[in-house]
C-alpha cells in the first residue's frame, strides 16, 4: 500500500503542475489563435479548462498535503515542499472562488458586448492581469516542486 501511496503522490503532483503547464502556456494561447475571430468562445473555453485546473489542483493539493502530514506528521511542516504545496492551494482557491467568478461576471455585465469592446474594460484587463499572474506564480512553483521532490525531500 504504502508504493501505490508514493506512486498517487509522483501522479497527482504531475498531473496538476503538467496541466497547470499545458492548459496555461499550450491550450489557452493555441484557442486564441485558432479562434482569432470569436475571442468571446476562446476566452469561454479556456476560462473552463482554467476551471477544471483549478479543481483538479485543490484534488491534487488535499491528496499531497495529506499525504506528506500521513507520511513524516508534523515534520512535514518544516519542510519547504509541504509550505509550497500550501500556497499553490491557497492561490488556487483565490483563483478558483475569486478571480474566476469576478472575470465570469464583468463577461456577462458586458453582454451583448464582448468585454473588452465594453466600459468594462479597463476592470477586466486589471483582473486578469492578477490572474495571470498568480497562475504564473502557481506554474513557477509547481515547477519548484517537479523538479526538487524527487531528490529526498518527501
Amino acid at each position: 500500500m504504502r508504493r501505490f501511496a508514493d506512486a498517487l503522490y509522483d501522479v497527482a503532483l504531475t498531473l496538476w503542475v503538467g496541466g497547470l503547464w499545458t492548459i496555461g502556456y499550450l491550450v489557452a494561447p493555441t484557442l486564441f489563435a485558432g479562434l482569432s475571430a470569436d475571442r468571446q468562445k476562446a476566452g469561454l473555453l479556456a476560462g473552463q479548462l482554467f476551471e477544471l485546473i483549478g479543481w483538479v489542483g485543490l484534488a491534487c493539493a488535499s491528496y499531497l498535503l495529506l499525504f506528506l502530514l500521513v507520511r513524516i506528521g508534523t515534520v512535514a511542516l518544516r519542510r519547504w515542499n509541504f509550505w509550497l504545496l500550501l500556497l499553490m492551494l491557497l492561490l488556487t482557491a483565490i483563483s478558483l472562488f475569486g478571480l474566476q467568478p469576478l472575470l465570469a461576471q464583468l463577461k456577462a455585465d458586458a453582454l451583448p458586448r464582448e468585454v473588452m469592446e465594453s466600459v468594462l474594460r479597463n476592470r477586466f484587463a486589471a483582473w486578469h492581469g492578477v490572474a495571470s499572474i498568480l497562475y504564473l506564480v502557481q506554474s513557477v512553483l509547481g515547477l519548484l516542486l517537479v523538479t526538487n521532490l524527487g531528490r529526498g525531500a518527501r
